[in-house]
Formats: C-alpha cells, sequence, structure tokens
C-alpha cells in the first residue's frame, strides 16, 4: 500500500536540508518504554515520510534477536541506536542481514563509533542524492569493507526514498495537468 505524503516537493527538500539524526550521546539514555520508543524514532525519521517503527516490529525484533532485551520493559541508548539503523535498512535489507551487519558492528568497533558513522552517512547521501548539497562530506579517510557495506546500505535506502518520492512527485504533476485539461474544458 502507498503512503499519502504530506506536503509539496519544496517542503520535504527543505526537510532533507534541516534533517538530522540523534548522534549516539543525544539518544535519551533514561530507557523507553516500547511505545515511547517506537514514537520517539518515527518522530525524528517522520520528516522523511518512508519509515516506520511501530511497537510491534519491535517486539518481533527483539523476539528474533536482533535487539536486545529491554531491561525492565525500558530500551536503552544502545537498543534505540540499533532501532535507527534497523528503520533505515529494513526497507533494502532482509533481517538476516541487519543481524549479519550488527555482528560485524559488534567485531570492528564500539557501536557508538558505528552509530554516529551510520548518521553521518545518511545525512550526506540524502542531501546529495535530492541534490540539496553538491558535495558529500568525508566520513574519514580509511576505507574498509565495512564501510563500504554501510555506505551502500545507506545508498540503497536513501536511492528508494528518492525513487518513490520522485514518482509521487511525477503522478502528482500528471494528476494537476489533468485537472487543469477538465476545468479548461469546462470553462469553455
Amino acid at each position: 500500500m502507498r503512503m499519502k505524503k504530506e506536503g509539496s516537493k519544496q517542503e520535504f527538500l527543505e526537510a532533507v536540508q534541516e534533517f538530522r539524526l540523534p548522534r549516539f550521546s543525544e539518544i535519551p539514555n533514561v530507557g523507553l518504554y516500547l511505545e515511547q520508543a517506537s514514537k520517539y524514532i518515527s518522530e525524528y525519521l517522520s520528516p522523511l515520510g518512508e519509515f516506520t517503527l511501530t511497537a510491534s516490529m519491535i517486539s518481533n525484533y527483539v523476539k528474533k534477536g536482533l535487539i536486545a532485551n529491554p531491561v525492565r520493559k525500558q530500551y536503552g541508548r544502545d537498543q534505540i541506536a540499533y532501532l535507527f539503523f534497523v528503520a533505515v535498512a529494513k526497507s533494502v535489507l532482509s533481517l538476516d542481514a541487519l543481524a549479519d551487519f550488527f555482528a560485524i558492528q559488534k567485531r570492528t568497533h564500539s557501536l557508538q563509533k558505528s552509530y554516529d558513522r551510520f548518521c553521518g552517512e545518511f545525512e550526506n547521501v540524502l542531501r546529495f542524492t535530492f541534490e540539496v548539497e553538491d558535495v558529500m562530506e568525508s566520513q574519514g579517510e580509511e576505507t574498509t569493507v565495512e564501510k563500504r557495506l554501510l555506505y551502500t546500505s545507506v545508498v540503497a535506502a536513501v536511492q528508494k526514498i528518492y525513487l518513490e518520492r520522485n514518482l509521487e512527485w511525477l503522478s502528482q504533476e500528471e494528476l494537476t495537468k489533468e485537472a487543469d485539461k477538465i476545468a479548461e474544458k469546462a470553462g469553455e
């Protein structure tokens, strides 16, 4: 089912320009209950209109072992960071691939470093793809297979957003043209 997106193309591009994910240290570390975690993540991602993360989805990720069990029914900073990545990448990666990503991350870098790199990559690719910025900022000088995998997953997710938004905008333009033709004929 295609979700109706609110706002104009210009409004969306302005939202892309201002879009910023919370960095690891900015994620609340007080523990969020299931509904709070869902709402927190969804509100951050809402300007893009693509990423919903319901409470039942989060529960399923926990049941499948993708996300650690909540402590006293609360999700901490680490779990929220993983859920942000899941929310963005779930449309282009299987649950098994997400689990592989997390296993690689745990072997190579701290969650904070990996999550903050993901945030930077996502924001850069998003702005560049929608032509809000002319160049992408470098996310570090070293290139590893793990970094290429992250970059590729981010590009795939952003390209999906780009494709769906532009199809929607073109469809809307066609509907507007048709409505104008009908109004013009009715005025004759």
